[in-house]
C-alpha cells in the first residue's frame, strides 16, 4: 500500500477494449460559467472535479442518453455540422451533469463549446448561434490520470454509512452497478445509486473491502472486480483511493 497525498493506491488489473460508437445527429447548445469550464454542482455529484475534469471540457447530457446516472464520465466526440466555422475534430467532452435544452442531447461547456471552431476565432460566431446541429458518437478517452477511482463521500459516517464516488471510467465504460463483498458471508451486497455517480451503503461490512463493477461498453456488460481490498478497514470520510483498473 502506498501513501500518497491523502490517496490510496491499490492493484487491480483489468485489459481495456476500445469501443467506438456510431455517429448520431443532433443540436447542441452551452452555458457559461465564470472561466469558461465546468460546474461544481453537476447532477453526477462530481463536485470540484466536475468542474476542470478534462480540462473543463465537459457536458450535461438529455435525460436518454444520463440514463439515471450511468453516463457519468462517459466521452462524446462532438462534431458542429457548419463546415465553414467547425473543424473535422470537433470536440471531446465528459459529461458531468443532467440538463438539456430544446432539441438538444448535450449542454457544453463554453470552454468545450468553441473548441468545435475551426479556428479560435470563429468561435465566436459559434456562441452568436446559441444553438447548433451536430453530429456525436461516444468514444474512449483518458482524464484524470487513467485509472478508476473511488472517492469515500464527505457525508459517509464509519462505520455505520458508507457513500461512494466512482471518477475516471474511461469514456466508453457505463457503470451499471457497485458492491461490496462480506467475508464473514462470503457473499457481494449490492450498494445502492444515490444520485448519479454516487452509491451508498448503510452498515456496510466491516473490514478491508473488495469491490466489484458491473459494466457495458456498447454490447457487452460485465464483472469487473478488484483482486485485492480496495476500501481500507478505518476508510475514512473524503479519501480518494485509485487503482489501476483502466476502462475504455
Amino acid at each position: 500500500m502506498v501513501f500518497l497525498k491523502n490517496t490510496f493506491l491499490f492493484i487491480v488489473l483489468l485489459l481495456p477494449s476500445l469501443c467506438y460508437s456510431n455517429n448520431y445527429v443532433s443540436r447542441v447548445s452551452y452555458y457559461s460559467t465564470p472561466d469558461g469550464m465546468g460546474t461544481p454542482s453537476g447532477a453526477c455529484g462530481y463536485g470540484d472535479y466536475g468542474k476542470d475534469v478534462n480540462s473543463g471540457d465537459v457536458c450535461t447530457a438529455s435525460k436518454r442518453l444520463y440514463k439515471n446516472g450511468a453516463a457519468c464520465g462517459a466521452c462524446y466526440q462532438v462534431r458542429c455540422k457548419d463546415k465553414d466555422l467547425c473543424s473535422d475534430e470537433g470536440t471531446k467532452v465528459v459529461v458531468t451533469d443532467n440538463g438539456e435544452g430544446h432539441g438538444t442531447d448535450f449542454i457544453l461547456s463554453s470552454r468545450g463549446y468553441a473548441k468545435m471552431a475551426k479556428q479560435p476565432n470563429m468561435a465566436q460566431h459559434l456562441f452568436a448561434k446559441g444553438v447548433v446541429e451536430v453530429e456525436y458518437r461516444r468514444v474512449s478517452c483518458k482524464y484524470g490520470g487513467g485509472n478508476l477511482m473511488v472517492k469515500v463521500q464527505e457525508h459517509s459516517k464509519h462505520p455505520n454509512y458508507l457513500a461512494v464516488l466512482v471518477m475516471n471510467q474511461g469514456g466508453a465504460t457505463d457503470i451499471l452497478s457497485v458492491e461490496v463483498f462480506e467475508e464473514e458471508t462470503k457473499e457481494w451486497i449490492s450498494m445502492r445509486r444515490a444520485y448519479g455517480a454516487v452509491f451508498d451503503l448503510s452498515n456496510p461490512p466491516s473490514g478491508e473491502l473488495k469491490v466489484r463493477f458491473l459494466t457495458s461498453a456498447g454490447a457487452e456488460t460485465k464483472w469487473v472486480e478488484s483482486d485485492k481490498a480496495v476500501i481500507p478497514a478505518e476508510w475514512k470520510a473524503g479519501i480518494t483511493i485509485e487503482t489501476d483498473i483502466q476502462l475504455s
